[in-house]
């Protein structure tokens, strides 16, 4: 399973209106974006891509990030082989160890060991009947170790609240082969004060969690940048303005290493499908 190109990143085709994510869908594959990615915080994730697959003929469905804590490896490659059965090799595994914060909420002291975590739920495909394939998995890797880990049990990584200089890193490390598959977070607006009405406290919520934060400490910001949501650290992850400067960051992390970029677009409306706003920037990026 290759993938080029840029997809769209959002939680509206997973959680909003399914009638409504479906025509989405079929609406995305026509304008071109590759593949399809959706959240997960545990439910019925597997229901949600097998309805995107189902409304789309060729486009890639991803998890981003299939929450290892929250599923069963046999089980989440058991709904794999079905899904491949129905659609062909569409669906591809993304897989993360998400936060301690948002994992110990519900029973304190679950989060321990992430990266031995990751290698025991990996283990748990590779020993399914069927399995799934390494080609059909990605990780969400932000750091050195779990990059590591993704180059030899995986098809490679999938950051997310990432720059380029993070592309370039994961590149760097990875080598030629496995994909670097970053999420690229937009706002469409020239409006700096819009922007950031939109966008600060989405971003704040997500430099609150350590996994984040202590990458982006790695990449050389500040505690002052993630307590204050510093200009710098807001330009940095979110790429707002015209469709040409959302274009631009796409350039920045191809340039960089990725081999696809998925784009989540914020907008003043965080229920609301920005169809209207994937449609603009789908034009710009051909």
């Amino acid at each position: 399973m290759e993938l080029s190109g840029v997809g769209i990143w959002s939680q509206e085709l997973r959680y909003g209106d399914a009638a409504e994510a479906a025509e989405a869908a079929a609406e995305l594959e026509e304008l071109g974006y590759s593949a399809l990615w959706v959240p997960d915080v545990g439910g019925p994730v597997f229901d949600a891509v097998g309805r995107l697959l189902a409304a789309t003929r060729g486009t890639v469905v991803a998890t981003g990030i299939l929450n290892l804590w929250m599923h069963e490896p046999a089980d989440a490659a058991a709904s794999h082989a079905a899904l491949t059965a129905e659609h062909g090799a569409r669906f591809l595994m993304g897989i993360g160890v998400s936060h301690a914060p948002l994992i110990d909420h519900e029973e304190p002291g679950r989060y321990r060991r992430p990266l031995a975590a990751m290698r025991g739920f990996l283990d748990g495909l590779d020993g399914a009947a069927p399995p799934v394939p390494a080609a059909e998995r990605v990780l969400a890797a932000l750091g050195p170790k779990m990059v590591e880990l993704a180059a030899g049990r995986s098809r490679g990584v999938h950051p997310y609240l990432v720059t380029p200089d993070h592309t370039r890193a994961a590149r760097e490390a990875l080598g030629a082969g496995p994909l670097v598959l970053p999420e690229q977070t937009a706002i469409l607006s020239a409006d700096a004060d819009e922007a950031r009405a939109i966008g600060t406290g989405w971003l704040k919520a997500y430099l609150a969690l350590p996994n984040y934060a202590n990458n982006l400490l790695r990449l050389g910001f500040s505690h002052e940048d993630l307590d204050t949501v510093s200009d710098r650290v807001f330009d940095a992850l979110i790429a707002w303005g015209d469709e040409e400067a959302i274009k631009r960051r796409v350039d920045e992390h191809r340039a960089a290493g990725a081999d696809h970029v998925c784009l989540q677009v914020l907008t003043a409306e965080p229920s609301a499908f920005p169809r209207k706003e994937w449609r603009r920037l789908a034009d710009a990026l051909r």
